[in-house]
């Protein structure tokens, strides 16, 4: 993983964001002590990708400043949430994605060929965060979404 959990909570916790909406896997699960022992980022669990869209609206309309973390394969699950939340309602939600397997490019698993072309269909923002030279641009990526108040998607690579 890029980022170890000390790391992600002062990025975030940086940007000025409330709660972290999650549903971790087995490399950004990793993250789960230090969100926990945050008095800066809150963590808040979902049991199903799609329910993540749709609190974070409600948190942003009430004046907090949540991101959404899940893998690649819960951003497809909750695409329609997704759809409902940054088009329909126009609510600038950011999130990371873990990219599942994008760093093991032998494995069979389908989610890292069809994860940017879902974000280019959607038209959603997102920064490809891939290696250690590239961490900068999770904060400054996340940061041009919010000071620009729209959705975006920082897609970290696993």
């Amino acid at each position: 993983m890029i980022f170890t959990g000390e790391e992600i909570v002062a990025e975030l916790s940086g940007l000025g964001i409330t709660h972290a909406i999650w549903i971790p896997d087995a490399c950004i699960g990793t993250w789960e002590w230090a969100f926990s022992a945050s008095s800066d980022v809150q963590l808040i669990r979902i049991c199903r990708e799609g329910e993540a869209w749709p609190l974070a609206a409600g948190l942003t309309l009430g004046g907090k400043v949540p991101v959404v973390i899940m893998q690649t394969t819960g951003l497809f699950e909750s695409g329609d949430a997704l759809r409902n939340i940054l088009f329909d309602l126009k609510i600038p939600v950011v999130s990371i994605i873990g990219a599942r397997n994008w760093l093991n490019t032998e494995s069979r698993d389908t989610a890292r060929k069809f994860a940017e072309p879902v974000l280019q269909a959607w038209g959603v923002p997102y920064q490809l965060i891939a290696n250690e030279h590239d961490k900068p641009r999770l904060t400054d990526f996340l940061r041009s979404c919010l000071d620009a108040g729209h959705a975006g998607v920082a897609l970290l690579a696993e």
